[in-house]
């Protein structure tokens, strides 16, 4: 087994059962591309089993703190199988959810989202990369499905110096699928859609918004960054009269009419506008046009900490316009979903929006993903998905 030495006092996050260790913590030793290695302090105490990765600044990735575990094919079966306890004890309202969410399930660069009878993978990490078809068979056989599709595309990848792999990993078929969330129907291709298919971890954010519709007697709502429109969906179920979904993609807002229709709301009550985002919000301003409610979830804006002072400017300006395009009363469902961007920096950013715009607001919702994707005590950084609901005083 090789070994992995730590520098002195580097060690500390390995204590505290943080599963990274970044490149310039490391002393000496490696191993090949995801192999397993026995990661040690300096003084030689044993600290986790880690996948080695020698070409990304994330250079270990621990398996386990348990020096007695060993790292091969029933380990992965043991987690894989814990992590679907996990959810089968969520009161999920949906036939998708995500069944690994990587390291809070302790399994580091490994995600996996389950749509009907179709797993779709993501093998972000060389250590997932290297234990791929140990991984397949345990996900096969803990769910009883046939069907297993592989989104390795992400750019997780070129940092792992990894290359992009998709398609069918077990089984074959039609990548189109339709899901049920909620008392909704919504569909999506696992070959195409972001992500794998879709934004499951907004699926609880998306009811809360349809009972915020309803309660609050909204009638007109913007749903900016709409992708396909599953907020629109819900804005339409809760009672609203007018909703404008905006996006760059017109097949993406393609999708989002097809979805108005086949949950059986007028169409006459959506419009899909392909535009940019930025250019709509100051259009709409300039028109002197206003809305009852308005979201935004944008995509990641700052996937690092280094990218989170000019990500934060546009996060304000966003929020700034909204604030300023809400009627008095009005709703902002507003999110970032930047790993880059804390929470608390996020509500100073929407705090400064609204100052820049003259205008304040209670926060009636703290919204996060959905419970499926789990954070944990020891990683932090998994706390990506953040959002408030802002009622415009």
């Amino acid at each position: 087994m090789k070994k992995v030495l730590i520098r002195p006092g580097k060690e500390r996050s390995l204590v505290k059962r943080h599963p990274w260790v970044f490149e310039s913590s490391v002393a000496r030793g490696g191993g090949d591309s995801g192999e397993t290695v026995r990661v040690e302090s300096a003084d030689g105490a044993f600290l986790c089993w880690a996948a080695f990765s020698p070409q990304s600044q994330i250079r270990l990735r621990a398996w386990s703190f348990d020096e007695a575990e060993r790292i091969d094919a029933a380990f992965f079966a043991r987690r894989i199988a814990q992590a679907i306890a996990m959810r089968t004890r969520l009161a999920i309202a949906s036939d998708a959810w995500r069944l690994v969410h990587g390291e809070a399930d302790g399994l580091p660069g490994l995600i996996v989202d389950r749509y009907g009878d179709t797993l779709v993978a993501q093998f972000g990490s060389a250590g997932a990369e290297r234990w791929k078809a140990q991984i397949a068979d345990a996900l096969l056989a803990a769910t009883g499905l046939t069907r297993l599709y592989e989104r390795s595309d992400a750019q997780a990848r070129e940092w792992e110096g990894l290359p992009v792999q998709t398609g069918w990993l077990r089984g074959e078929g039609d990548t189109a699928i339709t899901i049920r969330e909620h008392d909704w129907q919504l569909t999506l291709d696992v070959a195409e859609g972001h992500k794998t298919g879709y934004y499951l971890d907004q699926r609880d954010s998306r009811r809360r918004f349809a009972d915020a519709v309803r309660q609050f007697g909204v009638k007109s709502v913007l749903n900016c960054f709409s992708y396909t429109g599953g907020f629109s969906v819900a804005a339409l179920a809760g009672g609203a009269s007018q909703v404008v979904s905006v996006d760059s993609s017109g097949p993406a807002l393609a999708r989002a009419q097809a979805h108005v229709a086949l949950n059986g709301f007028d169409a006459g009550r959506h419009e899909a506008w392909d535009a940019d985002v930025n250019a709509t919000l100051r259009r709409c301003l300039h028109e002197g046009r206003r809305f009852d409610a308005i979201v935004l979830d944008p995509p990641k804006f700052a996937p690092t900490v280094a990218h989170a002072e000019r990500a934060a400017r546009a996060y304000k300006d966003i929020n700034r316009l909204a604030f300023m395009l809400l009627n008095d009363g009005g709703l902002l469902y507003t999110f970032s979903c930047s790993g880059g961007i804390a929470p608390d920096l996020f509500h100073k950013i929407v705090a400064g929006a609204g100052l820049d715009a003259g205008v304040d607001g209670y926060i009636v919702e703290r919204l996060s993903a959905a419970a499926d994707h789990p954070q944990t005590v020891c990683f932090p950084e998994g706390d990506y998905l953040k959002g408030l609901g802002v009622l415009k005083r």
